[in-house]
């Protein structure tokens, strides 16, 4: 599962989702885009920079699509909603209907 999770986020996710930094940042903007688990749970995350001064931290992570074993090769997928409250979209899919809704659903994008 972690390779062909890692093999979306290089191939598919990064090239689309990470940009060079601005020149004169002045926005949050994602440097990176990561998978981990974490208890049952399979995250897909972004790393984002926060510029200036002022900053209460020099970045943040967000996860922004989660997957949760069910059992019998089948993952319910689940998106970050902006209340920070995840929402079960797709409530059972095999680990390839997850990764290519991950790629093509704008519910999952970061």
């Amino acid at each position: 599962m972690d390779a062909k999770a890692n093999a979306l986020v290089d191939s598919g996710l990064r090239p689309k989702h990470v940009q060079p930094p601005p020149e004169d940042p002045q926005f949050n903007y994602i440097e990176d885009i990561t998978t981990k688990w974490y208890r049952s749970y399979f995250y897909f995350c972004a790393r984002y920079i926060v510029p200036g001064p002022h900053a209460i931290a020099p970045f943040f992570e967000h996860k922004f699509a989660r997957l949760t074993y069910i059992g019998g090769e089948r993952f319910s997928l689940s998106a970050m909603r902006y209340t920070e409250e995840w929402i079960e979209i797709f409530p059972d899919l095999t680990l390839d209907e997850c990764l290519a809704s991950i790629r093509d659903d704008p519910w999952f994008h970061p």
